[in-house]
């Protein structure tokens, strides 16, 4: 019995993480933002709203090299959605800042998500928001080993 819902477990995660991809592949890149990719409107995630972030500090969030980052930076930046500014202290250090149109693309991917998250844990009470919390948790912390 355990083997069939270990066995049924995975393949539930690897469905789940499927319509995942799909599902926000088609909610998030509308006709408004269809210019740029999946991959772009999580960099743009990366970058946030809250203060200019650092292309070493996006990077390192979004596990990937600076160099690779820079590719997809160029092209977020030609499409207006990000402008990048040198540090006045030290001019080796970029900023990365969203602009009016990357800033309305990150809210429309992190109101994709709250939905999503709406949708989880909609009949779920206390307890089980707790365990799920730390499956996920523990899921996490596999990942990233």
């Amino acid at each position: 019995m355990i083997q069939t819902k270990r066995k049924s477990m995975s393949e539930l995660l690897a469905l789940v993480f499927n319509h995942i991809m799909d599902m926000e592949s088609k909610a998030v890149i509308t006709e408004e933002f269809s210019d740029i990719t999946n991959n772009d409107m999580h960099i743009i995630e990366a970058i946030g709203v809250s203060e200019p972030r650092n292309m070493s500090s996006i990077a390192q969030r979004l596990s990937v090299t600076v160099s690779t980052l820079t590719t997809n930076m160029n092209g977020l930046e030609k499409k207006g959605y990000i402008v990048r500014e040198r540090s006045l202290e030290d001019k080796r250090v970029v900023y990365v800042i969203l602009t009016e149109k990357g800033k309305k693309a990150f809210y429309h991917h992190r109101d994709f998500h709250k939905k999503m998250i709406k949708a989880i844990v909609k009949d779920l009470n206390e307890e089980e928001m707790e365990i799920l919390y730390r499956c996920l948790l523990n899921l996490t912390s596999f990942l990233e080993e």
